[in-house]
């Protein structure tokens, strides 16, 4: 057997292991969820209270050419139960006429030049802050947030956490494509927040409701402003934190993709952002291994997974490829397929925190058609955000019904 043969089939061997990995990993969290709620001392880690204070917070609110959403999130945010805040909404290249609030905690800011960047939005946000307020939360236009948001992610800050990411939930699960969106959704915020949590590990972050210390939030630096901030923001955080954590209490609403073409957008968009960070996280797992931080090196490790589509598909591969080989590892591979599709399903249906989510399963086959679609429009992200379009005109008192508390 010649060397390259031999490093082709150390290669092969190492992509296997590394997938199947990846798609036990889930069934090992749902266990350990389980396991620590039938022990209720071992649920959570126990922090402590740090500071005894309320913090200050700046709520900053990007709205790109569309301000049709600012006044059902105002309408949450003059809601809170908890008062010590101000909001910052950046208008850029909006058409602010009559968007007038009397409480002076709302603040409409409306750049001179358009920026059509968030990145910038947020920076330019900063800059306006009218004192030096403790944590920045990031919004999108389109969200809502719950009368107890501020009250109970001022928590976190009190045990002392620096970077919190609250908990997302669908605004509308309407459509085929709301509920798929939201049921891929509830499944990586089972995995990649709350068992972590659970598990004093730090958490990944999403491109709204994230909170952040001031002062950490202005260490991070910046490549450029086209697409997936998040990306690299939770890579820089994580290299500075103890614990990046999740508040499941603090809940923040989000509008999901109603129809298949602007699914497949946002997928194209998503993609890509993994490809372009995905030197960030290889940063992160080494930077984890040379300072022996358990954190940093799972956090790295599970970043570097490819788009879960991507990575179901090479184990199909595997499977069909090996079976002339081994076939006795030809029929592990096809356990491992199993045991991850009933985790993925169980996660879904346990998890859910709104109606009707287990009614969608017979529909995965198109949303992984539109995945694909999304994969080979990859290069279009490189010179296009790919904007998802929104519809969706709720206030936060319509969707609490729809919420299983």
């Amino acid at each position: 057997m010649n060397v390259p043969f031999k490093i082709m089939l150390i290669i092969y061997a190492v992509a296997q292991l590394l997938v199947a990995v990846y798609l036990i990993i889930p069934f090992f969290l749902l266990v350990s969820h389980y396991w620590r709620k039938s022990n209720k001392r071992l649920l959570k880690y126990k922090y402590p209270v740090v500071f005894d204070k309320n913090f200050d917070f700046a709520a900053i609110i990007t709205a790109h050419q569309d301000v049709r959403f600012i006044r059902p999130l105002v309408d949450s945010f003059l809601k809170q139960s908890y008062a010590n805040f101000i909001v910052y909404i950046i208008a850029d290249d909006c058409d602010t006429t009559g968007l007038d609030f009397p409480d002076e905690r709302i603040r409409i800011i409306k750049p001179g030049t358009p920026f059509h960047a968030k990145i910038r939005s947020i920076k330019y946000g900063v800059s306006q802050f009218v004192r030096d307020h403790d944590v920045i939360v990031i919004f999108d236009a389109d969200n809502l947030v719950h009368p107890d948001y501020l009250k109970n992610l001022n928590e976190y800050f009190r045990h002392g956490f620096e970077a919190v990411q609250t908990h997302m939930l669908s605004k509308n699960i309407d459509s085929v494509y709301a509920k798929l969106d939201s049921m891929g959704h509830v499944y990586n915020t089972f995995i990649e927040r709350q068992a972590r949590m659970e598990l004093g590990l730090s958490s990944c972050i999403l491109g709204l409701g994230i909170a952040i210390k001031t002062g950490l939030y202005r260490e991070v630096m910046y490549k450029d402003t086209l697409g997936g901030f998040d990306k690299k923001l939770q890579a820089e955080i994580v290299k500075r934190v103890k614990q990046l954590a999740f508040a499941e209490d603090a809940l923040v609403y989000d509008e999901k993709v109603t129809e298949g073409n602007a699914f497949e957008r946002q997928r194209t968009r998503w993609i890509y952002t993994y490809f372009k960070y995905f030197p960030d996280n290889w940063s992160l797992f080494i930077n984890g291994l040379r300072n022996l931080n358990f954190n940093r090196i799972y956090f790295g490790f599970n970043a570097m997974r490819p788009p879960l589509f991507i990575t179901i598909g090479l184990a199909i591969i595997f499977m069909v490829s090996v079976f002339f080989l081994d076939p006795f590892i030809s029929l592990l591979w096809a356990g491992i397929i199993l045991l991850f599709s009933l985790t993925f399903i169980l996660i879904v249906l346990t998890q859910s925190r709104q109606k009707g989510m287990g009614k969608v399963f017979f529909y995965l086959p198109a949303l992984v058609f539109r995945q694909l679609k999304g994969f080979l429009r990859i290069k279009k992200a490189k010179t296009d955000f790919l904007k998802t379009e929104h519809s969706k005109i709720v206030y936060i008192d319509d969707i609490l019904s729809n919420e299983i508390l």
